[in-house]
């Protein structure tokens, strides 16, 4: 339940740094040079479908951890610049319209800025190669990707962005050449967005199994690459309890990771989810260090109040992507969905709309 791009490689001009703005997008400024969003290599996968909505509440699960690595943590991620990734659908756009009065807008408010790189094909045979082209062209400019792993099997219980590996075993191969293309600088890693928190669409059997796999996931980045941080999906503030959802997070794995991700495709407000994360890392009970990350990418103007996920009107882009929150324990504020790109109303789910765009960066 989000929603998605996905991966292609190339390098794009230096980026300016980003600072964290305000809460609406007119809070924002001039938009910065900044990387770009996800592209895959042939047609875009489909996206998954954002969180549930407002209320939804989840059960808590109790099975035991999975055995987590002893492994030195990772620094926390440093202040530098986002890398800026050339390749993304709002990029093609603006460059391919270049006489539509929306351009300047789009370009400015969404396409300037960076933004994860989604890799969502079930394509073994050329991912690590796409990786390393994301990873290699942010090392060329001395900038920290973001990077999203989103093949999980049963991926969005079979909604809107189903699709992912055949099987675990599979996904845990899909992993491993996802880690051999991380490289060995500074990396983000958004492990699998709605793989804990809407978990409970499986048994017992295969949610435990889902959460040994993705335990088993992060040892396997951080064994990559060191100086990867890898973030777990912690839903959003409107969804499981903090203390549902931790336990959740503990069973896959998080507390051996970096910490936790909320928001990705939704719409709840900026300091909602900064509450609602720490409560989290709080009932997660450490180690000290963990962090949080938050989605803004569509959040300036907060959730619907009916709820609703699904391109909702009145919608408006949030902060802009920086390292630097001045929040303690939210490492970051990150656009992982791209603006524009559907959840599956005003377009087909993952298909960037100009429509939409506009009406994200204008309002």
């Amino acid at each position: 339940m989000v929603a998605v791009a996905a991966a292609v490689a190339a390098v794009s001009t230096a980026a300016t740094a980003m600072t964290a703005l305000g809460e609406s997008a007119a809070d924002d400024g001039p938009a910065p040079h900044a990387a770009r969003t996800s592209v895959t290599a042939g047609p875009p996968a489909p996206t998954p479908s954002p969180s549930p909505s407002a209320g939804s509440k989840r059960p808590s699960a109790t099975a035991t951890p999975a055995p987590t690595p002893k492994k030195p943590r990772a620094a926390a991620v440093s202040s530098a610049r986002l890398y800026h990734h050339p390749d993304s659908q709002v990029v093609d756009w603006v460059r391919e319209h270049p006489d539509d009065p929306r351009r300047a807008v789009v370009e400015s408010r969404i396409a300037n800025r960076p933004a994860a790189v989604w890799f969502t094909e079930y394509a073994p045979g050329t991912l690590t190669s796409r990786v390393r082209a994301v990873t290699s062209g942010a090392a060329a400019q001395g900038r920290v990707p973001v990077l999203v792993a989103y093949a999980i099997p049963d991926r969005d219980c079979g909604g809107a962005s189903e699709g992912g590996a055949p099987d675990l075993g599979a996904y845990d191969g899909w992993i491993d050449r996802f880690a051999a293309g991380l490289g060995s600088r500074e990396t983000v890693v958004i492990l699998e967005p709605d793989s804990v928190a809407q978990a409970d669409c499986l048994d017992e059997e295969r949610r435990a199994a889902r959460f040994a796999s993705l335990a088993r996931a992060g040892r396997v980045l951080r064994a990559a690459n060191p100086k990867a941080r890898v973030y777990y999906d912690a839903g959003h503030s409107r969804w499981n309890t903090p203390a549902q959802q931790a336990a959740l997070l503990k069973r896959a794995g998080a507390t051996a990771g970096a910490g936790i991700f909320s928001n990705v495709s939704n719409f709840q407000r900026t300091s909602d989810e900064i509450a609602y994360d720490r409560k989290v890392l709080d009932a997660l009970g450490g180690p000290a260090g963990l962090g949080a990350v938050i989605d803004t990418s569509r959040n300036g103007n907060g959730a619907p109040a009916d709820g609703a996920w699904c391109d909702p009107d009145g919608r408006t882009i949030g902060r802009a992507p920086t390292l630097d929150t001045g929040e303690p324990r939210i490492d970051a504020y990150l656009w992982v969905k791209l603006p524009g790109e559907s959840d599956g109303c005003k377009g087909a789910a993952g298909e960037f709309s100009p429509a939409y765009a506009y009406e994200l960066a204008s309002s």
